[in-house]
């Protein structure tokens, strides 16, 4: 069984509400392939496959494709990332006013691995994330301060390490708290979830 923090009373907190910002409108959807095939090209993925011409392009279309849909997902993340961490800042500002959750904030420097039960919170919500994982959202967020144009990744990073590597920030993050983050009882808090149109 999960042994949650004690908070207080038997009353729910309204916490703030989480904004979740829509992916800018950046580089259109085409240079972004275009971007891709580029990759393709100059990693020489394809290597020296024999297979007719138009089959090798082909083969270079759909893999310019699928990365670059692994790298909108990525961009989508790292907004999800973005969001969070700003909802979380909110949270801390919503805890100092409430004297019942004062107490339950720990006064260490930004970022506040303890905070990391905020995300545990979103979590134990089920907050809907359209397939976004939260942790590696974060993870995402914590390593990069603005989500890098897709020329500065490799193919590798996009299909295979994207993933282990925010996973990995996310949980070294977590663990720089020196006691374990506390269980915030996910029943104690209300909040909404807002997704803001893309602009």
């Amino acid at each position: 069984m999960t042994k949650y923090i004690d908070i207080p009373g038997s009353g729910t907190h309204e916490l703030p509400p989480l904004l979740v910002h829509g992916s800018p409108e950046g580089t259109p959807l085409s240079e972004v392939v275009g971007m891709a095939a580029g990759i393709i090209e100059a990693e020489d993925i394809m290597g020296g496959a024999p297979a007719e011409e138009s089959v090798i392009e082909q083969r270079k279309f759909d893999l310019a494709i699928n990365l670059a849909e692994q790298y909108l997902h990525l961009v989508s993340s790292w907004q999800w990332g973005d969001s969070i961490l700003e909802w979380v800042r909110q949270c801390e500002i919503t805890f100092e006013g409430c004297e019942a959750l004062r107490s339950l904030l720990h006064p260490d420097v930004w970022p506040h691995a303890g905070r990391s039960s905020f995300v545990n919170l979103l979590m134990e919500k089920s907050v809907p994330t359209h397939g976004v994982g939260v942790e590696n959202a974060v993870g995402l967020r914590l390593t990069f301060r603005q989500p890098p144009p897709i020329d500065c990744f490799s193919n590798q990073f996009l299909f295979y390490l994207n993933s282990s590597m925010t996973s990995t920030a996310y949980r070294t993050w977590a663990r720089l708290a020196q006691t374990t983050p506390a269980l915030f009882p996910p029943d104690r808090f209300h909040f909404q979830v807002v997704e803001l149109p893309t602009v």
